[in-house]
C-alpha cells in the first residue's frame, strides 16, 4: 500500500541551497430616541389598535442547525468536514498573499486526508511537483472499496516566505506537523498500521501564474 504521510515521501529533493535557514532554526522558533412623526393625532387615537390577543399569530421558521462535524474512527469515514476556504489575501501576489496561500494548500491537503477528495488539492499544484502528485493519488487510492482513513491532518504554525521580487519562483519554509494516521477497511478493521504523526520542516515553492499562486514543489528539508 502506498505511504501516505507528508515526511515519509522521502525521495522528494527540494533545493535546500537557496534556503538561508537551517531546519534546527526553523523548528526551535515555534516552541433610544423618540420615533420619528410625532405623538398621534385625536382622529387617529379612537380608533382601536389589534391588541396582542387580537392579531393573527404568524408562523415563523425555526433555523435549523448547522451539520455536526465528526471526524473518522474504527466505525467509519469523516462526516460534514468543513471545506477550507481560500482567504482574500492568499489570492495576492506578495509575501502576505503567499505566506496565507501556503497555509490554505496545506488545508486542502488534510481536507483531502478526511475525505478522498483531493482534486482542489491538485487544482493548487504543479504537474511537476511530485509530492503533490503522489500524495494526492495515495490518498484517494486508500478511499477506494468502502476503505478509509482517520487523522493525517496538518498544522503549519510556522511559515516564513524567502521574497525575491526579481524572480518567478517564490519560496517558503514552514513547520509541518500532521496527525498520525490509521487505515480502514470496509469492515472497520485495521489495513495497516498506525502512520505515526510527524513535526518536519518543510520547504515550499510556488509561482504566481494567472492571477493564483501554484504550488511547484515541496518536500522536506533533511
Amino acid at each position: 500500500m502506498s505511504r501516505h504521510s507528508f515526511a515519509s515521501f522521502s525521495c522528494v529533493r527540494v533545493r535546500t541551497a537557496v534556503l538561508t535557514l537551517t531546519a534546527a532554526l526553523l523548528l526551535s522558533s515555534c516552541q433610544g430616541g423618540s420615533a420619528p412623526g410625532g405623538p398621534p393625532s385625536e382622529t387617529s387615537s379612537t380608533t382601536a389598535s389589534p391588541t396582542a390577543s387580537d392579531s393573527v399569530p404568524t408562523a415563523s421558521a425555526t433555523p435549523s442547525a448547522p451539520p455536526v462535524y465528526k471526524p473518522a474512527d474504527a466505525k467509519g469515514k469523516a462526516e460534514n468536514v468543513p471545506v477550507p476556504v481560500m482567504p482574500e489575501l492568499a489570492k495576492e501576489n506578495s509575501e502576505a498573499g503567499l505566506e496565507a496561500f501556503i497555509g490554505y494548500w496545506f488545508q486542502e491537503l488534510g481536507y483531502a486526508y478526511e475525505t478522498g477528495n483531493a482534486t482542489k488539492s491538485l487544482e493548487l499544484s504543479s504537474n511537476t511537483c511530485s509530492l503533490c502528485q503522489h500524495l494526492a493519488k495515495s490518498v484517494e487510492a486508500n478511499y477506494t472499496n468502502g476503505r478509509w482513513l482517520s487523522g493525517g491532518t496538518f498544522r503549519t504554525p510556522v511559515v516564513q516566505v524567502l521574497w525575491d521580487p526579481n524572480t518567478a519562483t517564490q519560496q517558503g519554509k514552514l513547520q509541518v506537523i500532521q496527525q498520525e494516521i490509521q487505515y480502514f477497511d470496509a469492515d472497520g478493521s485495521e489495513s495497516r498500521e498506525i502512520t505515526a504523526a510527524t513535526n518536519d520542516a518543510a520547504a515550499f515553492f510556488a509561482e504566481y501564474r494567472q492571477g493564483s499562486w501554484l504550488t511547484t514543489d515541496v518536500g522536506i528539508i533533511r
